[in-house]
Order: structure tokens, then sequence, then C-alpha cells
């Protein structure tokens, strides 16, 4: 707190207070906390890599659950070890329909299923402050002839079917994608599940026109919960099939 005032103070002064209507004033200062917080938050993921003697640059997975608004970051440590959690950020915000996947360009839906990230589908330059595209419509999204384009996840907490982060969040997340890309991994998968799929919680939904879908998904779920390694996984029959 100390901090943070004495920076924004010596801000101000150079700013001839004085001189300085009250609501400038109120806005600079909000201005300030919220850099602030960004520094903060960036210093999180860092403590974090640290304790785990993880870095930028080592391999990257993320998992999305929708019900529970949550955007999870795992990494590797070295070749062949288990992804590790390293952080979970809350999502703001993942279009206006809720739960169920993505089914055609418009439907304000946000997609569910694995997908694959590579370097081309990095944005540093979005006009959501960064981001990074699902790439949506995967192999099983095209095999039921889903339609759709641009799904990503970004910044600016707004989304009518996007995954939307807060900028200080969407920060970290890409930092460590593109490192992770930069540093030679082909490609970071994204697991995008409505909710998590463990199988009290998915016999809830058995009455769902999605719970076929869901259930299917929930072999990626599992099979991720117990080998902690990303997805080898085709199209089969349109149907995901997950490969030991």
């Amino acid at each position: 707190m100390l901090h943070y005032f004495l920076t924004t103070t010596n801000l101000l002064a150079k700013f001839h207070i004085c001189h300085l209507s009250f609501p400038f004033i109120f806005f600079f200062l909000l201005s300030c906390q919220s850099n602030l917080a960004q520094i903060e938050a960036r210093g999180n993921l860092t403590k974090q890599l640290e304790k785990a003697g993880l870095h930028l640059g080592d391999p990257v997975l993320i998992r999305i659950f929708k019900a529970e608004r949550r955007l999870e970051l795992w990494m590797q440590k070295e070749k062949g070890a288990y992804y590790i959690l390293v952080q979970k950020y809350p999502i703001c915000n993942y279009g206006k329909k809720g739960l169920g996947p993505k089914f055609k360009e418009g439907d304000g839906r946000a997609p569910e299923g694995i997908y694959e990230v590579r370097k081309s589908q990095l944005n540093p330059k979005s006009k959501y402050h960064l981001a990074f595209n699902l790439g949506y419509p995967n192999a099983y999204d095209r095999a039921h002839r889903r339609t759709g384009s641009y799904l990503m996840v970004h910044g600016d907490c707004v989304s009518i079917g996007c995954y939307a982060m807060t900028d200080a969040a969407i920060e970290e997340i890409y930092g460590a994608v593109a490192a992770a890309l930069s540093a030679g991994q082909p490609s970071v998968q994204v697991h995008c599940y409505p909710f998590a799929l463990e199988p009290a919680a998915l016999e809830k939904h058995k009455d769902s026109p999605y719970f076929d879908f869901w259930s299917n998904l929930a072999d990626a779920y599992q099979l991720f919960e117990e080998q902690k390694q990303p997805l080898v996984w085709e199209v089969q029959q349109k149907r995901y099939v997950f490969l030991p």
C-alpha cells in the first residue's frame, strides 16, 4: 500500500496536482491502480513458476471450465514429466448462451472440445488486448458441419462467443503460450469443458441434449486426470477417440 501511495503521489506531482479537477484525479488514480494490479498479477505467475521450478518457455496446456468460470494453466517441468497446475484464472465472460457446444456462426456460444493453438494463431495486436485463436472448427466440429470463425481466448472481459479474460490474466496466459511455442512446442492444447466432467456431475445432466457429446468429452477429462499429459486424439465416426 505504501508503494502504491508513493508511486501515484510522485506521478501526480509531475502533473501539478493543484491544477487538476477532481474527476481527472479520480480516474487517474483508478488507472494507476489498474496498472499496478497488472504488474502484481505478472509477479504472481513468476512466483508460482519459481516455486514449481518452472520457466517461461516450458511446455503449456490449458483447461477451461465454463460452469466454474475457470481457466487453468498447466506446465511441464521436463520431457516426460507430469504437467503441473500452475495457476487458475477467473473467466470474465464466454458468450450469452451458456453451456453446450458451438454449432454455427453467430450463435453466441463458446466452443467445447479439444483444440490446438499454434504460432500462427497468436494475435499480439488484438483489439481485445491480446488473443490466441482456439482453432475452431476442429476435426470433430467439421465432421458435425459446425461453423464459426475467430473463436479466441482474449482480454478486455467482453465476449459474444470467445473466452474473455481480464487484461492482466491474458498477459500471463498469452505470455506462457507464446513462450512455449517459441521454445519449440508444436502446439498448445486447450481442453474446453462445460464443467468438470466427473461421473457424478455428468449424471446430473443425463437429460441434457448434450449428454452424449459430454459423455464422449468426459473420456478426455478422465484421461488427463489420470495421466497429466496432452491428449492423443482423432475423430472416428463423428466421435472423439482418445489414444492411451
